[in-house]
């Protein structure tokens, strides 16, 4: 399944690419640098950052800036040549850890007359579900 996804997007499915990919999909919330190298553990950071930077020329990872660095996530868009899954993500201040919303969508932003916007990065901070407690989330 992994292997086909990189293959969809015109990625050489290598072993590397094959594990990094199938920890973010496993993860269901995006994940650090670090997050990955302990999650990967055979990979060391400089290969992970690799196939990370493959990955995001190809649309396949957003990366999503929050309090705590870079994360990255793997992305739903319909190619390889452009981004149309753009989603709202929310920072936990407690846990420190960063979710996706899938359901909320960035709203449109009209830019003046020679901008050209290439990606956006919609995060909002607070405190999760899980660190107020409630249980059903």
């Amino acid at each position: 399944m992994i292997a086909r996804l990189l293959e969809e997007r015109g990625i050489r499915a290598t072993a590397n690419r094959i594990l990094v990919a199938g920890a973010l999909a496993r993860s269901g919330r995006p994940l650090s640098l670090m997050e990955l190298e302990d999650m990967i553990g055979s990979v060391d950071k400089s290969g992970i950052f690799r196939c990370l930077s493959v990955f995001k020329e190809k649309h396949l990872v957003h990366a999503i800036d929050d309090s705590e660095g870079t994360r990255y996530e793997l992305c739903l868009s319909h190619g390889p040549d452009s981004d149309d899954d753009t989603h709202v993500h929310f920072y936990c201040e407690r846990c420190h850890r960063t979710f996706c919303l899938e359901n909320l969508h960035i709203p449109p932003v009209t830019l003046p007359k020679g901008y050209d916007a290439r990606t956006a990065n919609y995060v909002l901070k607070g405190v999760c579900p899980y660190c107020n407690g409630y249980s059903n989330a």
